[in-house]
């Protein structure tokens, strides 16, 4: 747990925590343009982290007894490394507590669990219309992966690779 120089406190989630990230996973979805995309439930995101074999881990930003920010991220692995890394699915500040430093907080956060579990990475994606937020993490030195494009297979061309 870490004390923010605000009183706001980071630390990792707890499951009284569901409702407030669920919360603001619905609030990015907003931002992001896709309000009717979030299709899970606060009891789906319960399960991964904090079920009998948590895949998924977040971290958040508590001010005032509220979750005013959340870092949702899982491992990932580098067959060229050997080595786990971190990916970064959600990374959201509510915007009324936002310039306060709570997302680089966050990224600070993720990037010392990469040093002390050893992991080789930290990567994550962002829609190239956020420019606040590409901005952002080129401040941190992050680098664009220009040369690469996510590719995803969902519902029925899902379905259809898997023979069903």
């Amino acid at each position: 747990m870490q004390t923010l120089p605000d009183g706001a406190v980071l630390r990792r989630a707890t499951p009284t925590d569901v409702p407030g990230i669920f919360a603001l996973i619905r609030e990015l979805a907003v931002y992001e343009r896709e309000p009717d995309a979030v299709t899970g439930t606060p009891e789906m995101l319960s399960a991964v982290l904090f079920g009998d074999r948590p895949t998924v881990f977040a971290h958040v930003v508590e001010s005032d007894g509220e979750v005013v920010g959340i870092a949702i991220w899982f491992l990932n692995y580098s067959t060229w490394t050997g080595l786990n890394g971190i990916y970064l699915e959600d990374l959201i500040v509510r915007e009324s507590h936002r310039g306060r430093g709570y997302g680089l907080a966050l990224m600070r956060a993720l990037a010392r669990e990469c040093i002390e579990q050893g992991y080789g990475r930290f990567e994550w994606t962002v829609l190239d219309w956020n420019e606040p937020s590409i901005r952002f993490y080129r401040q941190l030195g992050a680098v664009g992966m220009d040369e690469w494009t996510v590719q995803r297979l969902d519902g029925p061309a899902l379905a259809a690779l898997a023979g069903s």
